[in-house]
């Protein structure tokens, strides 16, 4: 295989994804298992590491817009700071995304460093995600049952006078001012000030150096694929994707993300000796596949392990089910819209990070209440 950039960009998101994959395995950095230490038990020490994640790349976007290296405001995948403002499409996504991440006992992260520990039940919901993803986004599914009223239910900020729904913007926009970069910087530092001002307040995260070390590597690993697509080396990649004799799959402005890559991995498998499908979010989810792997392997943690139960089968299938399909209706999942939406401080981020909480907190609190009631 000539080694073009094409290739040098996916490979070094692969290592990247290997060692998010190997540390998240490591510190047990779970986004579902946020919601769930603070729902039963009352600990916030994971909840933080996730929000920990978030603001350190939000700082490290901050430095990229304001040094010039990046422009988050023009294309990217998925379109964060869009003008359309779905928000139907990121509170409905993001509750189905909740619900089923719940069932299946982790996001698409998660699920994918289990299947490096040895999880079987994880990759039988990974198969399942993937083909509703795939669904999704490659079959008419998307635009005859969820079009319409997503289309009916979006506001076009810029009749408002928006430019786009980036949280600086907006605001600046509601109170009658102009568009400035530096008015959005200085929002999203407060932003971020506020959120290490969050998790460091708690001396239980602090003292926890696994909560900080897995909340510090993905953020860093965010911002890092921000840098890789959007910098200078992202521009040369375009540049080569657009004379490719064969055009590459979604050579954009991106970072990483977990839904819709599920159905683009689909889509390749179907197709195996086109590698122009070969693209960042697939190679990402290989990465942390790999990652965990090696990180199982090297700690004595790979275990086989499969269902329990039919119910146990069940739960799993249709919590993969609603991820899928809640993962790319909210464009996005507990990695591409709670960190790196939110690193782009877009609303419709910031509704879908709440949005999977709420999903996976009230069926956390109805698989309590129903438990007690069995017992």
């Amino acid at each position: 295989m000539q080694l073009t950039i094409h290739v040098q960009v996916l490979a070094v998101v692969l290592a990247v994804a290997a060692v998010m994959g190997a540390v998240t395995s490591k510190t047990n950095f779970c986004a579902m298992g946020a919601v769930s230490d603070w729902v039963n038990i009352g600990d916030t020490g994971r909840m933080r590491a996730w929000v920990f994640s978030m603001a350190v790349a939000l700082t490290g976007v901050i430095a990229l817009e304001a040094t010039g290296i990046a422009n988050l405001s023009g294309e990217t995948f998925p379109p964060y700071r869009t003008a359309n403002f779905a928000w139907v499409r990121y509170l409905l996504g993001g509750l189905l995304f909740g619900v089923g991440m719940t069932l299946a006992s982790g996001c698409g992260n998660r699920t994918l460093v289990r299947i490096g520990t040895g999880n079987l039940k994880s990759l039988l919901v990974v198969g399942i995600f993937a083909v509703c993803s795939y669904l999704m986004l490659w079959t008419p599914l998307y635009e005859k049952a969820f079009l319409p009223w997503v289309a009916a239910t979006t506001v076009n900020l810029q009749a408002y006078g928006v430019a786009n729904q980036e949280l600086g913007t907006v605001l600046a926009g509601m109170f009658g001012m102009g568009r400035s970069q530096g008015f959005n910087l200085a929002v999203a530092a407060l932003v971020a000030a506020g959120m290490l001002v969050f998790c460091f307040r708690s001396p239980d995260f602090r003292s926890e150096r696994d909560h900080i070390l897995g909340g510090a590597v993905v953020g860093l690993a965010i911002v890092f694929g921000w840098w890789l697509t959007a910098g200078s080396i992202g521009r040369e990649w375009k540049e080569y994707a657009e004379m490719a004799a064969v055009v590459p799959s979604r050579v954009q402005v991106q970072s990483y993300t977990f839904a819709a890559p599920m159905g683009d991995m689909l889509r390749y498998l179907f197709d195996p000796l086109n590698f122009s499908l070969v693209n960042f979010g697939v190679v990402a989810l290989a990465g942390v596949i790999l990652g965990s792997s090696v990180w199982a392997v090297l700690a004595g943690q790979f275990r086989v392990e499969w269902f329990v139960s039919w119910t146990d089968f069940a739960n799993h299938a249709v919590g993969a089910v609603l991820m899928g399909i809640g993962g790319v209706l909210s464009m996005g999942c507990t990695f591409g819209q709670a960190i790196t939406g939110i690193s782009t401080l877009a609303i419709g981020s910031i509704l879908t990070f709440l949005a999977i909480v709420i999903g996976a907190a009230g069926t956390m609190k109805y698989q309590y209440w129903r438990m007690t009631r069995e017992a």
